[in-house]
């Protein structure tokens, strides 16, 4: 799923990686104990996607026997992944190869991310999915994600929500059959996190505007993309029945029994789809603030190389980045065994899911919008936004009023 869990990093686990560093005598982990700079035969993979970490030690294994590197996958201890990889990098027990969420962590571990703008297969990245950092790729994608409006074919045509007018006359109309048109859910990403990406993504600088925003240089209110959000989602509490009380299995199982003819969620959710049986076709479209035509597609985690290591073991991971995404081993593992919908457009998908080869699609031909969501200020989505959003569902509030008190809770977050 694209989102991530974050907690608060406990004592224990910092006095123990810190005593883990101070054990280590100094010496890197991962590092060679032959002093060759032009060659390394261990290298170290730190990373927060729990769900693969069987699967990258299969990989791992074939790797080494194929190479005779060995490769360490190290695990996580909880929800709090970037923590332990600052702790980690900090005290030199830093890995050879670690995951990054997006650029804000890069900004942060600027000092620890290597340039891989010279690795022949970064060329192969789908348009704009790369991580990069002053103009350097410091991040190759594990896989894209996509989230837009999933559909009933039987329900909906894509010229019922091509634009505002569009949508709101399509939920009335359904509202009259006693149908829900439009299906959120309560979860903090699902409530407002996604769905509150368009109007930054339709900036022609997200960054550049979420930081006027920050500074005070601009506001909502007054913006055009805000504006007519604002008019969205007053449709979609007006017209269909409050997400406040509907958990992730509700808003999909009601799609799938055909209660509900649009939900809006990422291609993630094909999994859950599939356990129902579905006497219907469905799809992906684009959310139509201001006439966009386009999906939300982004990455969730990318690889990244520990520019502090020694430059053998630098090589050595770079490497195996190289070796897992243009060997047919490695292409194999990103899509079969990891379900990877492929971030580079060499790599085949093989059979997709409805939703994700709708975000392949885009992805490739790169007609796609960013996920401004990830140059948020941390934890806004769960600790300001979401309580503004109940409050928008549960009280009398206009999507005027809806804009202007999303301008409160975004200065609050400051």
């Amino acid at each position: 799923m694209k989102f991530q869990k974050k907690s608060l990093g406990s004592l224990v686990l910092v006095l123990v990686l810190l005593l883990l560093a101070a054990c280590g005598g100094g010496q890197e982990e991962g590092s060679t104990s032959s002093g060759e700079e032009g060659s390394a035969n261990k290298i170290t993979i730190f990373q927060s996607k729990v769900e693969i970490s069987d699967q990258l030690e299969a990989l791992a294994k074939e790797y080494t026997e194929e190479t005779g590197v060995e490769v360490e996958v190290l695990g996580t201890t909880g929800d709090d992944y970037f923590q332990q990889l600052q702790i980690r990098l900090n005290s030199n027990q830093g890995p050879s190869i670690f995951s990054l969420q997006h650029a804000m962590e890069a900004e942060k571990l600027k000092s620890y991310v290597a340039d891989l703008s010279a690795e022949e297969y970064v060329k192969d990245i789908a348009p704009n999915m790369e991580l990069k950092l002053e103009d350097k790729v410091v991040g190759i994608p594990y896989g894209v994600e996509g989230f837009g409006i999933i559909y009933n074919k039987d329900l909906v045509k894509p010229e019922d929500v091509q634009d505002l007018a569009s949508f709101r006359s399509t939920l009335e109309n359904f509202k009259a059959q006693d149908i829900n048109g439009f299906g959120l859910a309560q979860d903090a990403y699902f409530l407002i996190g996604h769905i509150s990406n368009y109007p930054f993504s339709l900036q022609p600088d997200p960054t550049d505007f979420i930081s006027k925003l920050n500074a005070g240089e601009v506001t909502m209110a007054q913006t055009p993309e805000f504006q007519e959000f604002g008019q969205f989602m007053e449709a979609i509490k007006v017209n269909t029945p409050t997400p406040l009380s509907v958990t992730y299995d509700q808003q999909i199982g009601d799609f799938a029994s055909g209660k509900t003819a649009m939900i809006h969620q990422g291609n993630w959710a094909a999994g859950m789809l599939q356990e129902f049986e579905m006497d219907f076709e469905y799809g992906m479209l684009p959310f139509p603030l201001m006439g966009n035509d386009k999906l939300a597609v982004g990455t969730g985690n990318n690889w990244a190389i520990n520019s502090q290591k020694e430059e053998g073991e630098i090589q050595a991971a770079k490497d195996f980045l190289n070796w897992m995404h243009t060997s047919e081993v490695g292409k194999k593992y990103i899509v079969e065994e990891f379900g990877f919908v492929p971030a580079l457009t060499t790599i085949e998908p093989g059979e997709l899911d409805p939703l994700s080869q709708a975000v392949s699609e885009a992805s490739n031909s790169g007609d796609t919008i960013p996920w401004a969501q990830n140059a948020y200020p941390a934890n806004i989505v769960p600790n300001d936004l979401t309580p503004f959003a109940q409050q928008f569902f549960s009280e009398d509030m206009t999507g005027e009023q809806f804009v202007e008190e999303f301008d409160n809770a975004w200065q609050s977050a400051q």
